[in-house]
């Protein structure tokens, strides 16, 4: 496993990753002080988790979390001390897979870092074979993307299975609990993570949805979209 930290508290970097080599000795980890480091070696280099911290010296996390997103399907967990409900939502709305406030436990750190990467790794076998779901919707939850009409749309490893558990569940009313067990193997630590991934799901499919319908009015091409 590859592990960037971009973190501008030396302190917070020791600390971290000495939780990631206890867990997994073999891990190979880069730590970055800046916004703009990180973002360069993310170009240049393949990770498999970013851990992020928000109150950076020149970007904010934020903007950072969002120019990855644009480009990029990589795991990343924000551990910072803004702990406001509404930053965690803002956090999870620009893509975040997971939102930890600092101070920190170490065995919650791990755990919450396993639970990303498993969900973000899970081997293509069974279920999880590019398919249909529902009534026809195509998912490949391998590659975590999903389509309306002839677009494409890019999801999160998280969407992906939450919007294949809730199509395959279409005809029951779920409480929030069966849910977020279901889709990280553990309930979600902050009930309102669950209630944003939904809402930015549905924000996605709607959003592409609508961009079909306008295509299709105006007569032109299909083109494949990455809503981030």
């Amino acid at each position: 496993m590859k592990v960037l930290i971009v973190e501008d508290s030396a302190q917070i970097v020791e600390a971290v990753s000495l939780c990631i080599q206890l867990r997994w000795p073999e891990a190979i980890l880069a730590s970055a002080v800046e916004g703009s480091q990180g973002l360069s070696l993310l170009t240049r280099e393949s990770f498999d988790m970013v851990i992020l911290d928000i109150n950076l010296p020149d970007i904010d996390g934020f903007e950072v979390l969002k120019q990855i997103r644009a480009s990029s399907d990589v795991p990343i967990v924000i551990l910072t001390v803004r702990g406001r409900e509404d930053e965690q939502a803002k956090g999870l709305e620009l893509g975040a897979d997971d939102y930890i406030v600092k101070p920190f436990r170490p065995k919650d750190l791990v755990a919450r870092v396993n639970a990303v990467l498993r969900r973000s790794h899970t081997p293509q076998t069974g279920d999880e074979q590019p398919g249909t779901v529902g009534s026809g919707l195509p998912l490949d939850l391998g590659n975590a993307d999903t389509g309306l009409g002839d677009r494409t749309i890019k999801l999160t490893h998280t969407e992906a299975r939450l919007l294949h558990f809730m199509v395959e569940k279409f005809e029951f009313t779920l409480a929030s609990e069966p849910i977020s067990s279901n889709i990280l193997g553990a309930v979600f630590n902050n009930p309102g993570q669950l209630k944003t991934s939904i809402r930015r799901l549905k924000n996605r499919l709607s959003e592409s949805l609508s961009r079909t319908n306008t295509t299709d009015h105006h007569g032109e091409d299909h083109q494949s979209v990455n809503p981030d």
